[in-house]
């Protein structure tokens, strides 16, 4: 959510940054009705601070006509009016400040400077390491090899709850342990993360303190009795632990990492890269949030970028990086890379993680601040995060990568002590 005093000091700056998006046109209205109730707001603080004034002195002079005995009723009767004026301007305040909030959270994020704008077609490769493999037409897709194996079952996860829900059988199932537990002891041993386990099942103010209430309602798994969804990311909780409180400089930066399976709906995605394990509607993920001061984050989400590189380059994979362009990047983000994978056989990058960071979008949502130091008034944390790495397509590319000449599937040397042998 964006700092109020946008929409009274830098309206031109908040309207520049929906341009970069491509999203002015859309948003102008809300933005211009906002700039409205904003001013409606303060003229009711105005008034009434006026009034309250008013009220005060009132009252000095009923105390002083009653002390000397003398009639007080008119003044009395004025002091009743000036009361109901009071609890009249009181409401409008309310009433607009109540708008103004709920049109913040309709904005999104603004983009760094050094964030590209425009759309998709404008994200950029910034680097990339390994070697594609190039003899994908000889190649057997995921889905069939999964199935050749016996590690995955498609049909019996689609009777079960339906399409895009996914069954890992034997060595699958193995094979996903496999991964939580080498991404989460990489993470946790080498660099420096605090692992926890976290609640799959989280309350509405959890959802809109991360940016997906309420723009993104549609696209969650709700419990609507209880008024509850399921995560879409362990960055959800995570990032809500601490939710309303005050950190110590000395706590920064903090990192946090969780696995955690994760559901999302994707609404309006039908039909778009279902086959095997491209597009699911459940899926296991190691998350990475991190919390940073405002003068540290941009190199905090290096930092993070390059912790989930790691986990590529022990698995072998050939991977890009890519900095998104301003229209395709997350609506709580300020600047993002997304890490993708190659799929030989079904001759696709794919992407695998995103890494992100929201300046301090998501802490004022949460209000999460920090002390920079003893007696100051305390800041906006800035948070970050990033998938270290998402499985399904890690194992939909690992079929497909390091599928060999006799139809198995070599291990990575780094994930085959958790995995326990060196083929699927």
């Amino acid at each position: 959510m964006h700092d109020i005093r946008l929409l009274r000091d830098q309206l031109d700056h908040l309207r520049e940054g929906m341009r970069r998006r491509g999203k002015l046109e859309e948003l102008a209205p809300v933005l211009d009705r906002a700039e409205t109730l904003e001013r409606e707001r303060r003229t009711a603080i105005t008034e009434l601070e006026a009034q309250q004034a008013r009220r005060n002195k009132v009252t000095q002079e009923v105390a002083q006509r009653r002390k000397a005995g003398d009639d007080a009723a008119e003044l009395i009767a004025e002091g009743r009016a000036i009361g109901e004026t009071i609890a009249g301007l009181e409401a409008r305040r309310q009433e607009a400040e109540a708008a103004v909030q709920r049109m913040l959270y309709e904005l999104p994020n603004i983009t760094l400077p050094e964030v590209p704008e425009g759309d998709e077609s404008n994200n950029r490769i910034v680097s990339s390491w390994g070697t594609p493999r190039t003899d994908g037409e000889s190649l057997t897709a995921h889905w069939d090899k999964g199935a050749e194996l016996g590690i995955l079952d498609l049909a019996r996860g689609a009777k079960v709850s339906g399409s895009g829900f996914i069954v890992y059988r034997g060595a699958g199932a193995k094979l996903v342990r496999a991964l939580m537990n080498m991404m989460l002891d990489l993470h946790t041993t080498e660099h420096g993360y605090e692992e926890c386990w976290v609640p799959v099942v989280v309350n509405r103010t959890t959802m809109t303190g991360t940016g997906q209430l309420p723009k993104f309602e549609d696209d969650m798994y709700a419990l609507n009795e209880e008024g509850m969804f399921l995560i879409p990311t362990a960055e959800v909780p995570v990032t809500n632990l601490y939710r309303d409180e005050i950190l110590e400089l000395s706590d920064l930066p903090r990192g946090l990492c969780a696995y955690s399976p994760c559901f999302r709906r994707e609404a309006g995605s039908a039909g778009k890269d279902t086959r095997g394990l491209l597009r699911v509607h459940q899926f296991d993920k190691v998350e990475l949030v991190r919390y940073a001061t405002p003068e540290t984050s941009r190199d905090e989400l290096e930092r993070l970028t390059r912790e989930a590189e790691t986990v590529l380059e022990r698995l072998e994979l050939p991977y890009r990086r890519l900095l998104l362009a301003a229209g395709d990047t997350g609506f709580s983000s300020a600047m993002t890379y997304d890490l993708e994978v190659y799929a030989p056989a079904v001759g696709k990058w794919l992407e695998v993680s995103s890494c992100s960071v929201f300046t301090d979008f998501q802490a004022r949502r949460a209000n999460i601040r920090y002390r920079p130091a003893p007696g100051e008034k305390p800041r906006f944390v800035h948070t970050l995060n990033g998938s270290a790495l998402a499985f399904s397509r890690i194992i939909a590319s690992i079929m497909e990568h390091h599928q060999q000449a006799d139809g198995t599937v070599r291990i990575p040397a780094a994930l085959q002590p958790y995995y326990g042998r060196a083929t699927l």
